[in-house]
């Protein structure tokens, strides 16, 4: 009775340890959504600004989460990265999705393009270079990780098995391919785009079977992402 106590303590800890991080950025996500919407019905100001600013509080509690917990993340292995050839598959395949996502444009009906964060709201100078930096770090080291720690390490097991952390890192099935694709494809607001996505991760899981694979390629996709914003101004993209 002990040891079963111990086994399923542990389990619900693995489980918060890969969803809070997510949560509390799907939090945030949600709040930025419901003051826009008040907005644009006009039952609330506008508080562009101040939303924005609240990026580098998002980012900061999900970084720090990510790593006072860091010792319970086993599966993210760096001598992962160290296989070249592998390494490069995944980054091909993260500028191959970052291409997809700016030319499939493709949102869910009844779901508005967002405006983005244009860090032209903020005053020129550090407090705008800040912002940017946060950005553009929050998007290439911290998303990656939360993401794929919640996507590919706990759902696509979860969904296998509840006792998620029994099931081999990469195990392929049908059922839980397509559910963690199509639950990704929701999550952004370029649905279409966000599903391949989805997918394309799952599968260097599982043909790689290493969590910092896919924590690759979704960083190099993000990247790319970001620099293409800062270059063009589109800034709904972000």
């Amino acid at each position: 009775m002990i040891e079963l106590t111990a086994k399923i303590t542990r389990l619900d800890r693995g489980t918060l340890y890969r969803v809070l991080p997510f949560a509390i950025f799907m939090v945030f996500i949600g709040l930025d959504e419901v003051v826009r919407l008040l907005a644009g019905h006009q039952l609330l100001a506008s508080p562009q600004l101040a939303l924005h600013a609240l990026y580098p509080v998002k980012v900061l509690s999900v970084a720090l989460l990510l790593y006072l917990w860091r010792s319970h993340y086993g599966e993210l292995q760096l001598k992962d990265l160290m296989r070249l050839e592998t390494s490069s598959a995944s980054i091909a395949t993260g500028m191959a999705i970052f291409v997809l996502w700016i030319n499939i444009p493709v949102t869910l009906p009844l779901i508005p393009r967002p405006a983005g964060f244009d860090p032209a709201l903020f005053p020129e100078g550090a407090v705008r270079a800040v912002m940017v930096a946060t950005r553009v770090t929050g998007a290439f080291i911290v998303v990656p990780v939360m993401e794929e720690l919640f996507w590919r390490s706990f759902l696509l097991r979860y969904i296998i098995d509840p006792a998620f952390e029994r099931v081999p890192l990469g195990r392929f099935t049908w059922g839980s391919f397509l559910a963690a694709s199509l639950l990704f494809g929701l999550e952004h607001h370029q649905f279409a785009a966000g599903v391949i996505a989805g997918a394309a991760y799952s599968i260097v899981l599982y043909r790689t079977h290493s969590l910092m694979q896919c924590v690759l390629a979704h960083a190099v996709t993000n990247l790319a992402l970001s620099l293409y914003v800062l270059h063009t101004g589109n800034w709904h993209y972000w």
